[in-house]
């Protein structure tokens, strides 16, 4: 059984001319096509993937992509699909601060989990494009210790610095949820599960992203 990432045929979009017979055509088309990672095919059309647990280096690349795609494209939307348990503070805001600074809508898609940071993720995205699929569901809590890297806490960051930390991410959750403080600060104490339907109610995300065409608010 094949493991690793698949490998799908590209076609370059610039046009030549056409071949002669159906024959040619296919020709033509096999020897055109580059076999490339799947996700880089995925790439190209602005779908982006964050489906594993946050830290630097998961962080890092989807950074680069965006801001990359969003140079090569500041007009042509991207989409980053989530399926997540959290991870890394530091890592997860990095990510957040660069969805909302590239120039395109970057929609947000929970499909199996967001928890903890991923969550803070999901909800950064533009506001009435961020969803997830009927079967996900969300979690959010209130950042700890295990959610800073060593590195982190090799700096011998004051408490007064966690501390600002935390209220600076409890605040991203009230200005998305236009929830008020106290009851943000409340519902963060414990981990919070919601459904997708759930996750609407409380602000998080707009909508069930049932298919391209059928978008559930």
């Amino acid at each position: 059984m094949p493991v690793g990432v698949p490998k799908v045929p590209f076609l370059n979009p610039n046009p030549e001319p056409e071949p002669d017979s159906a024959v040619e055509e296919i020709d033509s088309m096999e020897e055109k096509a580059t076999w490339v990672d799947l996700y880089n095919r995925l790439y190209r059309q602005r779908l982006l993937f964050l489906g594993q647990e946050l830290k630097e280096e998961i962080s890092n690349n989807i950074v680069g992509l965006m801001i990359y795609l969003s140079i090569e494209d500041p007009y042509w939307n991207q989409t980053l699909y989530i399926n997540s348990v959290g991870g890394f503070v530091f890592p997860g805001l990095a990510l957040y601060d660069t969805i909302n600074f590239v120039p395109p809508d970057v929609k947000t898609v929970c499909l199996g989990i967001a928890a903890s940071m991923a969550s803070v993720v999901l909800i950064g995205g533009t506001v009435t494009e961020r969803c997830a699929f009927p079967h996900a569901r969300v979690m959010i809590h209130q950042p700890r210790m295990q959610d800073f890297d060593d590195r982190s806490l090799e700096l011998n960051l004051e408490g007064t610095i966690l501390l600002h930390l935390r209220d600076s991410i409890i605040q991203i959750y009230v200005q998305r949820t236009n929830k008020p403080d106290w009851v943000i600060a409340v519902d963060l104490e414990r981990d919070v599960f919601m459904s997708a339907e759930e996750a609407i109610t409380y602000g998080i995300i707009d909508g069930v992203y049932v298919s391209e065409e059928d978008y559930e608010e």
